[in-house]
């Protein structure tokens, strides 16, 4: 449904490409068409006015309101444990499931406000004072939470699906992995666990290395489901966009300008076969497209121009800040003349595996190794590039740096810049100097305003802010 606290973790709207990339280098400075104020400060890093959301708020996302999605899996947990119509194997298969979708509502919750007071224990649901103690957990136990589900649904989580698209074992060794490098910083022994799961993928994953331009051509309808997913959210392509259809991808909605034009001033074709979008929401960062190298085939996932009915002319790179605010996201290739595309949209891909291996080997040896600088080179030569410069490997600060901008035009609006920014120790330091109009006003976001006097009013202090130790910016 529309409107509240429905907003899915998995949609351009509101969810994670809106919480953590918009709000990063990757994403422009949204001033153009301006009739979000809450899209605006995002944006802008200024997570100020989400204090003063509401409970059910319609002028904003709030995500606070989801601690009670975990309950509610909580809950399922319970009534599968003490189920008795089930097989002990039928029971843990399903418990690998819920304990992993529910792992995901608490990661996303940690990465957005920083940890969170949630319910793992079904015999609390109903409990007065459990469900009042409204206090901050420790970024330690939190981590915990998280691993302990991911390290169940590893076990016990199907390891294939007959139905494309249900989670799987390997998909909670992806979110594991992933999980490991973001808090082996202050966590012993992640980085080798992180290391380790690689070898433990059961599913047989190569990068997509098909068409004139792999790289987009992976996004495509013709591909869905090739051998580089993981996961993916599944779209069906006759999906209309009402409540009560299938899932369907909006991705052109909110990256296109509301006058983007379907043919030109000669009334030649563009590539926007339905015209124009709701105004531009997600676009691309012009400074961050041109960090790409020449020769690499996934600038082709930005358009740089579009022809404009309200202009009725070319609007082009040189009109940024005037009339329009960044470049048009295309990594999702508009293929039907509709404003849902039939494209599934990725959720863990086997080049992201690649990298995050690379990470955790040089990361576990604070060493450059060469089995590192191989699997970055894999998806860089996927892209049509050489090998990572000599400069590139020189150091492990170096590789580092290389490592995370070659994460970012791989990875680009699928979910995860900020937290890289954050766990490469870089999130301040980029954006801070765009200058005074992007620096981050805090880490995470600030717990809503009305949540922080509930629970004083129940007698418990829940902290606003949170702020990890190693932040690169002033802690709140």
């Amino acid at each position: 449904g529309d409107g509240g606290t429905n907003y899915p973790w998995y949609i351009p709207a509101n969810g994670i490409y809106h919480g953590f990339d918009t709000c990063t280098d990757q994403g422009a400075e949204w001033n153009i068409a301006n009739n979000r104020q809450f899209w605006t400060d995002m944006t802008r890093c200024y997570f100020e006015n989400l204090k003063t959301i509401s409970k059910n708020s319609d002028s904003g996302v709030n995500h606070f309101e989801k601690i009670r999605d975990v309950t509610r899996m909580t809950k399922i947990v319970g009534d599968l444990e003490n189920a008795t119509v089930l097989t002990d194997i039928q029971k843990r298969a399903l418990l690998g499931e819920v304990r992993l979708l529910r792992c995901l509502m608490m990661y996303y919750l940690l990465h957005y406000y920083g940890p969170l007071p949630v319910i793992l224990d079904p015999s609390l649901i109903g409990n007065t004072e459990a469900e009042s103690n409204l206090v901050r957990p420790s970024l330690t136990e939190m981590t915990e939470y998280i691993t302990e589900d991911l390290l169940f649904a590893t076990k016990n989580a199907p390891e294939i699906q007959n139905e494309k698209g249900r989670v799987t074992a390997d998909y909670a060794r992806f979110c594991l992995m992933r999980h490991f490098l973001n808090e082996g910083a202050h966590m012993d022994g992640y980085y080798d666990k992180a290391y380790n799961l690689y070898s433990q993928f059961n599913g047989n994953y190569s990068l997509y290395v098909g068409g004139e331009n792999p790289y987009i051509d992976q996004f495509k309808q013709a591909n869905n489901w090739n051998n580089e997913v993981i996961m993916a959210l599944s779209i069906d392509p006759k999906a209309t966009g009402g409540n009560t259809a299938g899932s369907f991808n909006c991705f052109m909605v909110y990256s296109l300008p509301k006058d983007c034009s379907a043919k030109d001033g000669d009334g030649n074709p563009t590539p926007f076969l339905n015209g124009k979008g709701w105004g531009q929401y997600l676009n691309v960062n012009k400074p961050f497209y041109e960090t790409y190298e020449e020769n690499d085939l996934r600038k082709a996932s930005v358009i740089t121009s579009y022809y404009s009915t309200s202009y009725n002319s070319w609007v082009t790179s040189e009109d940024i800040g005037s009339k329009w605010s960044g470049f048009i996201l295309n990594k999702y290739p508009i293929e039907v003349n509709s404003q849902y595309q039939p494209g599934n949209i990725p959720l863990a891909r086997w080049a992201d595996v690649l990298l995050m291996y690379a990470e955790a080997d040089v990361r576990k040896s604070n060493t450059v190794t060469q089995d590192a600088i191989n699997s970055v080179n894999l998806v860089r030569n996927r892209a049509g590039l050489d090998n990572l410069p000599t400069a590139s490997t020189a150091s492990v600060s170096a590789f580092m740096d290389a490592l995370l901008m070659e994460r970012g035009h791989e990875l680009l609006f699928e979910g995860c810049r900020k937290i890289d920014l954050i766990r490469f120790n870089k999130y301040y330091t980029i954006m801070s100097a765009f200058g005074e109009s992007r620096t981050p006003t805090s880490q995470y976001v600030p717990i809503p305003d009305y949540a922080v006097q509930m629970a004083s009013q129940s007698g418990k202090t829940l902290n606003q802010y949170f702020t990890r130790e190693d932040y690169d910016g002033p802690k709140k």
